[in-house]
């Protein structure tokens, strides 16, 4: 289980986008102190594994996320891990301002890359269409810990339809 932030805003604008709501700046509710609190307490819970972030575009919502995922940091350390879904490509990132290149290099894994509808599939993990990447950040750092610009490919064993991504064994029910 995960705890996910789904924040407001994106101008890719994606056809067929699964939450096109979200694509306007005025969707939602305002990011409190109080909501904050409520992220940090449900992380905490041993059962949730991370902190996904997701949009419209979190990218464009640093002034928020860049505190909230350090305090995510400093509380639990990389005991939790957060993924970012992003429609900005990796490597646009690397080359992005220093509040998104920031935020990316806080976060443990990255799905990036614009939601292309003839390139969807209903098989794919984590992501919606083929061109899709899912980067595994911490592989991704040199020795010096800084992001390298060829990026390594998140893996887990089991794989999707395409042959790229792993599936997670869903739990066998209880008898």
């Amino acid at each position: 289980m995960r705890c996910s932030l789904y924040v407001s805003g994106c101008p890719f604008k994606c056809p067929d986008c699964y939450n096109a709501a979200a694509q306007s700046f005025r969707y939602g509710k305002p990011y409190t102190d109080e909501l904050e609190e409520q992220i940090l307490a449900d992380l905490a819970m041993p059962y949730v594994a991370g902190l996904s972030l997701v949009g419209g575009e979190p990218m464009l919502s640093t002034p928020i996320l860049v505190p909230l995922v350090k305090r995510v940091r400093e509380q639990f350390g990389d005991e939790k891990d957060v993924w970012i879904w992003t429609g900005y490509t990796y490597e646009q990132l690397l080359a992005e301002t220093s509040d998104k290149r920031e935020l990316l290099e806080m976060c443990d894994v990255v799905v990036d890359g614009p939601f292309v509808k003839r390139l969807y599939h209903h098989d794919l993990a984590f992501r919606g269409s083929r061109n899709q990447r899912i980067i595994d950040l911490r592989a991704s750092r040199d020795t010096h810990g800084d992001l390298e610009a060829e990026p390594a490919i998140w893996s887990s064993g089991r794989r999707d339809s395409e042959g790229t991504v792993p599936f997670l064994k869903p739990a066998a029910p209880k008898s």
